[in-house]
């Protein structure tokens, strides 16, 4: 290893030519993106946010749509209009037709309110009569005076403890085309409200409804902002503009910020849809994704830089550590351990101390593979090498040795506690579940155990713990032998 200042030396040169090439290629990319932000801004005006306000139109046609054509098949429907005119004999019939509408298409009310009688009628029978001089009934002389067919309304329900509602109030014609009365259904508001929001949420945007007078009827979250679109600054002179012209994109000032906004007149509902983008936030998430995409550039300036100037010597020296790494389990393979045996023995000689190696190997690991898969039998050794790991010490080795076995190293034990060690390993191993293939399996495991002499080369050694292994293996498996006990 290269003495610490030349280290020093080389990272201070290394981060200097990145510090370099990295205010280089920021001030490049910076420098890029200042000239791309009018188009990229371009862009989100003329296609980004148009397109997505033609989806959320498409999707709240959709959604908001359909209870204007249950409306109008009721106002249709030519069993209302017999019973009107057959004179609203059976109230039961009119309670159970509007009952079944209610729960068939889950709305929150539907009603019936008769011209001839002035009776009120809901699902649950007759509600209350209508009149003139009642203020809460102004809806109902509204709608027996408009042209249109029907008209979308924001009121309390009276029949659902004054719940807000937005009711689809329908003229109901007899087939002269003579008006008999005035039926429809009701969703409330906190159910189309909540509706928006999660428009809000997946299309990031805000989105509100407005009625032909400029009002915000309906808001998605809580507003933060005067409902009388024509009371705010930046809006108020485009208001009659956007009412006029019923759809189209448009730009204001709000709280010092731009605001995008696309406009869709939804004629089923008399609403407008409008669908409002901060450009600052717009521009906000365009920003992190190129200052994303320099950090990454950054990185692999820095790592080809890293590989460019580091020396072949540590390169290789990586490398080795890589190569000395069993890859499935973590562990140090059989290769690395063959220097670490002759430095260990070379210690031993400097300093003697009890030393034992421990072979392990996993009983029956073939028919594990066999009946669940060699991906099962992974699973199984990685769950056996943490085992290992937990109950071994700090100054203790563990290798794979190859395929099903492991190889461990105790510092400082002699064969006494080495076996004690080992049988404390066989017994956690065996006491423990191993789940496999969507069962659990019971796994366990042989061992043989050897103290060096302080005179044998390695593989003499080791061969003796193999020899105890093999006799704890003949002995019936999921055992320990020492060299005293396989003799």
């Amino acid at each position: 290893m290269a003495p610490l200042h030349h280290i020093f030396d080389r990272r201070r040169l290394l981060l200097l030519v990145s510090i370099i090439l990295s205010v280089g290629f920021f001030a490049t990319t910076l420098f890029g993106y200042l000239v791309s932000k009018d188009a990229i801004r371009s862009a989100i005006i003329g296609q980004d946010l148009p397109l997505t306000s033609s989806n959320i139109y498409s999707e709240i046609q959709k959604d908001l749509v359909r209870p204007v054509l249950i409306s109008s098949t009721m106002a249709n429907d030519t069993f209302m209009r017999d019973w009107v005119l057959q004179g609203e004999k059976d109230v039961t019939e009119m309670s159970r037709y509007l009952r079944e509408v209610k729960e068939r298409y889950g709305a929150f009310s539907s009603f019936f309110v008769s011209d001839k009688s002035a009776i009120y009628y809901t699902g649950d029978g007759v509600f209350k009569r209508v009149s003139p001089q009642e203020p809460r009934d102004a809806w109902y002389y509204r709608v027996r005076n408009m042209k249109e067919p029907y008209e979308i309304n924001v009121d309390p329900d009276l029949a659902n403890k004054d719940a807000l509602t937005i009711f689809i109030n329908y003229r109901v014609d007899d087939f002269a085309g003579n008006y008999i009365g005035a039926t429809g259904i009701g969703l409330t508001v906190d159910a189309v409200r909540h509706l928006i929001a999660d428009y809000q949420q997946r299309f990031q945007r805000t989105i509100y409804f407005v009625d032909v007078n400029g009002k915000i009827v309906v808001f998605g979250s809580r507003a933060d902002r005067d409902p009388n679109l024509r009371a705010e600054p930046g809006l108020a002179p485009l208001i009659d503009r956007i009412l006029k012209e019923k759809s189209g994109s448009y730009q204001y000032e709000r709280e010092g910020d731009n605001h995008i906004l696309n406009v869709n007149f939804l004629p089923e509902l008399k609403w407008y849809l409008f669908v409002e983008q901060n450009e600052a936030l717009a521009l906000a998430g365009i920003r992190q994704t190129l200052y994303a995409n320099l950090a990454i550039s950054l990185v692999v300036t820095l790592v080809v830089l890293l590989l460019t100037y580091l020396t072949l010597g540590r390169y290789q020296q990586r490398m080795e550590q890589m190569a000395a790494i069993d890859k499935l389990t973590g562990l140090l393979n059989r290769q690395a351990f063959t220097i670490f045996i002759d430095k260990l023995i070379a210690e031993h000689r400097r300093e003697p101390r009890p030393t034992c190696v421990l072979l392990a190997d996993v009983d029956h690991f073939k028919a594990i593979n066999d009946r669940y898969g060699h991906l099962a039998g992974d699973r199984v050794l990685q769950g056996v090498t943490q085992l290992l790991k937990d109950c071994l010490r700090e100054s203790d080795i563990a290798v794979r040795w190859g395929g099903e076995e492991f190889l461990l190293v105790l510092r400082g034990c002699d064969a006494a506690e080495a076996q004690r060690i080992a049988e404390k390993l066989r017994q956690t191993i065996a006491l423990k579940l191993f789940n496999v293939a969507d069962q659990t399996l019971a796994v366990t495991i042989s061992m043989g155990v050897a103290e060096y002499d302080g005179t044998e080369l390695p593989d003499q050694w080791i061969h003796r713990a193999d020899a105890c292994l093999y006799a704890a293996k003949h002995a019936g498996r999921n055992r320990v032998c020492t060299a005293a006990t396989a003799n």
